[in-house]
């Protein structure tokens, strides 16, 4: 569920290109994310994830298309840039 202070848009979106299997690229997302504590649920072609950050909560959704990973970014704490949650991402599954 998302925040009472959702405003209705997306906080961030972004793509991370891969090579290789889409499946291999969700599985270091799956375990990044898990490694954190959070939750991630989804196929090889969409799915979902949030993560508590300070108390807090990063959650998004992701598609896959082609070699793309398609990241939306749907509530977040305020202090957290969308780049450094990008920068995480990228860090752990390309």
């Amino acid at each position: 569920m998302l925040s009472p202070y959702f405003c209705g848009m997306a906080a961030c979106t972004f793509s991370i290109p891969f090579t290789g299997e889409s499946t291999q690229i969700l599985e270091k997302a799956k375990k990044a994310v898990e490694k954190q504590s959070g939750n991630f649920a989804g196929d090889e072609k969409a799915g979902n994830f949030s993560v508590s950050f300070f108390g807090q909560s990063i959650v998004g959704a992701y598609t896959v298309s082609g070699s793309n990973l398609d990241i939306v970014i749907d509530e977040k704490p305020f202090m957290v840039p969308c780049n450094a949650i990008e920068g995480f991402l990228k860090s752990q599954i390309v």
